[in-house]
């Protein structure tokens, strides 16, 4: 009986989840479709939703009205936007945070009906909600390297332009066609900007929001003393590619230099969970008393504590800033 109703409420979860995102989501579709089969039938032009969507700020962190309501109420789902734009991605908060929902939701239940213990369950359905977040991250910290490895050449080809003569405009205009992304999408929401009358100074500062790099930084205020103080901008350009190229360089002689570090480190934190995969191969009952025995929970979630800190003292140490 217990294994049943888990089961029902697993799948009414899933159900329930999956219908709000489809039903919102073809609702969206539906009002523009709709709006301009409307505008061709009576012979007028589609106003709205006319513009180009990519100039429109998009201020909703959901496609479900109530779920935005709920979502504005909180700073965090702000953060959540913003940590999800770097990352390069065209999606809304509410779809990550419902996501997750269901992953935890549907771990949770699945762990409940195999080890029938709550405190394992909850155990394993926390870590496993955070994983759309973990995906997101590390597609944001991919786009960024790339972006700080394309990075000098921007600088390079903005020298290149203005020693030839073009205005430092149409070298933010030639870096967002001529170079790939995910340097040509910042450096074309940059110039967009401009374009539309927004001051140099507030485009460079959205894009130090958008790009968190001390390379862009330096870049940004590169420009504007040089454009308050004067100053010959084709050498500021020139040096501070150099000066970004050295960083490079003295950052890959670190990692080679802490690469056995890194690799001992690595080892050390896979080692438990390797030996407790192997024990539960070999002698399962001997390894299922962790999970049943109440000293053996207990043991368990003060070891991932324990490893969880662990992992962040040794990353923290061979996270070397130049």
């Amino acid at each position: 009986m217990q294994l049943l109703f888990a089961t029902l409420v697993f799948f009414i979860i899933v159900l329930i989840f999956g219908a709000i995102y489809a039903f919102a989501g073809r609702e969206m579709d539906g009002d523009i479709v709709r709006g301009r089969l409307e505008a061709i039938e009576k012979g007028t032009p589609f106003v709205k939703n006319a513009l180009n969507l990519d100039l429109i700020r998009d201020e909703l962190l959901s496609s479900i009205p109530p779920f935005n309501k709920l979502l504005v109420r909180w700073s965090w789902p702000g953060r959540l936007r913003k940590f999800i734009a770097q990352a390069g991605m065209q999606v809304r908060p509410g779809k990550i945070t419902l996501i997750s929902a269901a992953i935890g939701l549907t771990t949770l239940e699945v762990t409940q009906i195999i080890y029938c213990n709550f405190l394992v369950a909850v155990a394993a359905g926390i870590p496993a909600a955070f994983l759309p977040l973990v995906f997101v991250a590390i597609k944001r910290a991919r786009r960024m390297a790339a972006f700080e490895r394309g990075f000098p050449d921007v600088i390079d080809l903005l020298s290149r332009s203005v020693r030839a003569g073009h205005s430092f405009a149409s070298g933010l205009e030639i870096v967002s066609t001529e170079l790939p992304d995910p340097v040509s999408t910042e450096f074309r929401i940059t110039f967009d900007q401009q374009r539309f009358g927004l001051p140099l100074r507030d485009a460079l500062m959205s894009l130090c929001d958008r790009v968190p790099s001390m390379d862009v930084r330096l870049f940004a205020i590169a420009l504007l003393v040089q454009k308050e103080t004067g100053g010959n901008l084709v050498e500021i350009l020139d040096n501070l590619a150099r000066v970004i190229r050295e960083r490079f360089r003295i950052t890959g002689e670190v990692k080679i230099r802490t690469a056995q570090g890194r690799f001992t480190a690595g080892i050390l934190m896979a080692l438990p969970i390797i030996m407790m995969l192997l024990l539960h191969v070999i002698d399962p009952e001997y390894a299922n008393l962790l999970f049943v025995d109440r000293l053996g929970q207990l043991m368990l979630i003060l070891a991932a504590v324990m490893q969880t800190l662990g992992a962040i003292i040794v990353w923290r140490i061979v996270k070397i800033k130049v």
